[in-house]
């Protein structure tokens, strides 16, 4: 514990970049809800600083209540004058309080289960196998959204909220169903914006398990864009669900597998479609930045990541047929106020012809899903989530895209709550059935 509280004091200077201006207050989706600064960003750092100097054990009740009531949306970051680093500062902080036994069960069990491929694969098949039943959905409907009632409830929402958009269901080719590498090539024209660029694409751990209609959509538009997809045996999860709740050993690890597999890929761009994912990977040069092995590596693979929106959000993307839908864009917290990309997203969607795109109010506000959030905190995180379903109903849109899996389980769970047909997509699917419809595929 000694040695984990020295990597903080490491960071001690970064706790003195904040001047309390109070600029993150109004953007912290917590102390909007519950008023209190010490469930604010500058409230919170006054905990760490209280750790760092020995004021405050890390397994404090104040320290553990008030840090993992945080999300982690990294709004604070965008309006800090500073430049404080707080995503950094609270994993190293959350790290602490896990070392002493404040992290909660369902903190330490969800990690567990999503870093390691044996107990991940069979929990995935089983939710995609009661998925497909429909059981999901009236369950639902008939549950209460009170005490552990609300909270499976909840759960149940997010699964069921995995299941393809009913605007985009469809019959797909067997051209489509073929592995990204063995189709088009040869069909692909001249000029195109990818000039057959070894491209991966970074599958994920849950968005491979339950959204893996986003990663074939993916492969599919890049390599109709002149990219050559390559597989990449041996990638896993990133580590962001490990970082974000204090387990950054685990995550160090998960980036060393995944920075060895993305070398033997030797693709010069390697394209994500999860925010978290994107923004993790983007910063395993901080989390291996001490390690004598991997931290040029770490440099390396962060240097060709790319969210997707980064590829296709260009003028030089393809265009496909009309896709006359309504539509709504939610910001990820992870690709907006952590990785700073907010124009390209609605590049990319203003380049599906015929779709009608209406701004969202509250769009840069985190959904309360944040990892493991929407589950670990199901009353708050469901208050900041309401409020998002409710935005949404407000536009009339018939879909709204989001470029992260949790933001789409969470939303999508709260518009199943809320009995509202609205669809949730990813804006890379839009595009795809865009291409399908403009027969880009044939």
């Amino acid at each position: 514990m000694t040695h984990l509280i020295r990597e903080l004091q490491k960071r001690e200077e970064k706790l003195f970049h904040c001047v309390h201006c109070g600029f993150c207050l109004p953007a912290c989706p917590t102390y909007t809800r519950l008023g209190d600064e010490a469930d604010s960003p500058r409230g919170r750092l006054h905990f760490m600083r209280a750790i760092v100097e020995g004021r405050l054990e890390p397994d404090s009740p104040a320290v553990t209540r008030h840090l993992d009531r945080c999300l982690g949306c990294r709004a604070c970051e965008s309006v800090c004058p500073s430049g404080v680093e707080y995503g950094q500062l609270l994993e190293g902080a959350r790290e602490v309080v896990a070392r002493a036994g404040g992290a909660s069960f369902l903190t330490r069990l969800l990690p567990a289960v999503m870093g390691r491929p044996v107990l991940l694969r069979p929990a995935m098949l089983l939710a995609r196998i009661v998925r497909g039943t429909g059981i999901l959905d009236r369950a639902v409907r008939r549950l209460s959204g009170e005490g552990w009632s609300g909270q499976v409830r909840l759960g149940l929402g997010m699964m069921a909220a995995t299941s393809p958009p009913r605007l985009l269901s469809r019959s797909m080719s067997p051209n489509e169903l073929l592995g990204p590498e063995e189709k088009m090539d040869a069909e692909m024209p001249g000029e195109t914006m990818g000039h057959g660029t070894r491209a991966a694409v970074f599958k994920g751990c849950v968005q491979e398990g339950l959204l893996g209609r986003v990663n074939h959509a993916t492969a599919r538009v890049l390599n109709a864009n002149g990219f050559k997809v390559v597989d990449v045996p041996g990638q896993g999860c990133c580590g962001a669900v490990h970082a974000h709740t204090g387990g950054l050993k685990g995550a160090r690890e998960l980036a060393r597998r995944n920075i060895r597999a993305f070398e033997r890929a030797g693709a010069g761009v390697v394209a994500v479609n999860a925010a978290g994912c994107g923004a993790t990977m983007k910063e395993y040069p901080h989390l291996l930045g001490d390690d004598p092995e991997y931290g040029t590596r770490a440099r390396d693979l962060a240097a060709r990541v790319r969210d997707i929106s980064e590829i296709l959000g260009t003028a030089d993307v393809r265009v496909g047929g009309r896709l006359p839908m309504r539509v709504t864009y939610d910001a990820p917290c992870h690709l907006l106020h952590a990785q700073r990309i907010s124009a390209q997203p609605l590049a990319m969607l203003e380049s599906v012809p015929g779709l009608e795109l209406v701004p969202l109010r509250g769009h840069e506000e985190c959904c309360g899903g944040a990892g493991v959030y929407g589950i670990t905190h199901p009353e708050l995180g469901g208050r900041i989530g309401k409020d998002k379903v409710r935005a949404i109903v407000s536009t009339g849109a018939q879909a709204v895209a989001t470029g992260n899996p949790g933001c789409m389980m969470q939303i999508g769970a709260g518009l199943r709550m809320a009995g509202v047909a609205v669809d949730v997509v990813h804006p890379v699917e839009l595009l795809d059935e865009s291409y399908r419809r403009g027969g880009l595929y044939r």
